[in-house]
């Protein structure tokens, strides 16, 4: 046999309280007399201190780790470039299949896939892109019969000299605040991280 709990009465709530009490008080409860909630006058100040300039978080042991400042740095980087790639209606990705396909190097859709780390079916809408453009096109692969490498156009090779522009001026913006030597050496530093025996 189970004992019943006798039922908790709310303290009874004085008319005085009950003028005194604003309608956001009231809506805060659903039973029983309003719970008060103090009204903050600087709610907005205390929302814009919260949202501070990010900047100020460069002190932070994130932001002096290699990983990190790579991978912002390219963030930073890319989106410089994209911005300046639309004018032609390219973007970073379309652009660097673009490049390599004015290499002379004839790369195929795997190789591309595996140089610009990028998943096969990404290489695919990415060729799919440029050849609507007519900047490039797929041909038998002479190394294997059931694959295509990706050929530039003449039209292509235009389009590519026109963002090669852009690029070079998008670089140039980014790394401002370098000499020639050091952009030399961080570009000679980059290449041996990037491509490293096995990567």
């Amino acid at each position: 046999m189970t004992e019943s709990v006798p039922a908790m009465k709310s303290p009874p709530v004085s008319r005085a309280k009950r003028a005194n009490t604003s309608p956001s008080e009231a809506a805060v409860t659903g039973t029983g007399a309003p719970i008060a909630v103090p009204f903050c006058s600087g709610a907005a100040d205390s929302t814009s201190d919260r949202l501070r300039d990010p900047d100020r978080l460069r002190d932070t042991d994130l932001a002096n780790e290699i990983e990190f400042m790579t991978a912002r740095a390219r963030s930073v980087g890319s989106g410089r470039a994209n911005t300046m790639l639309a004018e032609l209606d390219l973007r970073v990705r379309s652009y660097s299949v673009l490049s390599l396909a004015c290499s002379g190097q004839n790369p195929s859709q795997r190789e591309l896939a595996g140089f610009l780390s990028l998943d096969p079916s990404q290489i695919v809408a990415l060729v799919d892109h440029l050849e609507n453009r007519g900047a490039v096109t797929r041909e038998q692969d002479p190394r294997d019969r059931r694959s295509k490498v990706i050929v530039a156009t003449t039209a292509g090779r235009v389009l590519y000299r026109q963002a090669r522009a852009v690029i070079q001026k998008a670089e140039d913006q980014s790394l401002r605040d370098l000499s020639t030597a050091e952009r030399e050496q961080l570009r000679s530093l980059l290449r041996r991280i990037a491509f490293e025996p096995g990567h």
